[in-house]
C-alpha cells in the first residue's frame, strides 16, 4: 500500500530553487532515508510535505488524499507527525508535561493515542507510560525532571514522544541521531526498529549514513534540490552521483 506520494515537488525562494521536481513514493511499513549534503533541500522537502512551507508546484498525497499546501495542524489529523532537528520543548515544564498538549489533540480524541491509549483517564499517567517506553527511567524519576535539565539524548526521545502521542501512521524524523553520543545512538537504533516493527512508517533525514543504512529499507539522495539516486542503501552508496555530491570526485 502506498502511504505517501510526492509528485514533481518544487519549492523556490525567489530565484533560488531549493527543491526541484522531486518525486517518490513511500509504502506502508517502510523506513525511507533521505540523504544529501548540507543545502541539498532535505528539510525544505519535508517542510513542504508537512505543511510548514507551501510548494511552488507539484503535489503531495497521503493515502490518496491531496494534502498539498495544507497547514500543519490539518496534516497532522491525517496521520503524519514529525520531529525537528532543533528541539524546542517546554524547558520550564517537567518532561512528561510536554506530552499533555499532543494528548489533547483532535486526532487523539478521535482515534485514540499511540498504542491505542485512550485519553479518558489520567493524561499524566499516559504521558509517563509513553516516556517510559522510550527509555525514560520511571524509578529514577527522569519523566519528572524539567526538560531544561535533560541532556540531548533524553531531549531527542522527548521529541519522539511528543510526535508519537499523536498516533501517526507516518513519522518523519529530522536528524534524530544528530548531537548524540555513540552510546546514545546505539540505544536509539533498536528503538527505531521497534517502532517500525509495530507498523509505523518512517522517513528519516540523516547525515549519519552508517546508522541510517542499518535501519532504512530504501534511500533517496538529494543534491542541489534534485533527486540524484534512489534504491537500497548498498546501491545508493555506490552511485557515482552520490559519491560526487559528498566527495566532489
Amino acid at each position: 500500500m502506498i502511504l505517501l506520494e510526492v509528485k514533481n515537488l518544487t519549492k523556490s525562494f525567489g530565484g533560488l530553487v531549493a527543491v526541484k521536481n522531486v518525486s517518490f513514493k513511500v509504502k506502508k511499513g517502510e523506513i525511507v532515508g533521505i540523504i544529501g549534503p548540507n543545502g541539498s533541500g532535505k528539510t525544505t522537502l519535508i517542510n513542504c510535505i508537512t505543511g510548514f512551507l507551501k510548494p511552488t508546484s507539484g503535489k503531495v498525497y497521503f493515502k490518496d488524499i491531496d494534502i498539498t499546501g495544507k497547514p500543519p495542524y490539518k496534516i497532522v489529523t491525517y496521520g503524519i507527525a514529525r520531529t525537528f532537528q532543533i528541539m524546542r520543548p517546554y524547558y520550564s515544564l517537567p518532561a512528561y508535561k510536554n506530552l499533555i498538549i499532543p494528548l489533547m489533540s483532535k486526532r487523539v480524541k478521535k482515534y485514540g493515542g499511540w498504542r491505542g491509549i485512550t485519553i479518558h483517564g489520567d493524561r499524566d499517567s499516559v504521558a509517563i507510560d509513553i516516556l517510559e517506553e522510550l527509555g525514560f527511567e520511571r524509578d529514577a524519576k527522569v519523566p519528572y525532571k524539567l526538560a531544561g535539565n535533560l541532556p540531548t539524548g533524553y531531549l531527542k526521545r522527548l521529541e519522539l514522544g511528543r510526535a508519537l502521542c499523536l498516533n501517526p501512521e507516518l513519522l518523519i524524523c529530522d536528524e534524530i541521531f544528530s548531537g548524540l553520543t555513540l552510546s546514545e545512538i546505539s540505544s536509539m537504533i533498536p528503538l527505531i526498529k521497534k517502532l517500525n516493527s509495530t507498523g509505523l512508517t518512517l522517513i528519516m533525514i540523516e547525515h549519519r549514513l552508517k546508522e541510517l543504512f542499518e535501519v532504512a529499507n530504501r534511500i533517496i539522495a538529494l543534491s542541489y534540490g534534485e533527486k540524484i539516486a534512489e534504491g537500497i542503501p548498498e546501491e545508493v552508496i555506490e552511485n557515482e552521483k552520490v559519491k560526487e555530491a559528498y566527495l566532489g570526485v
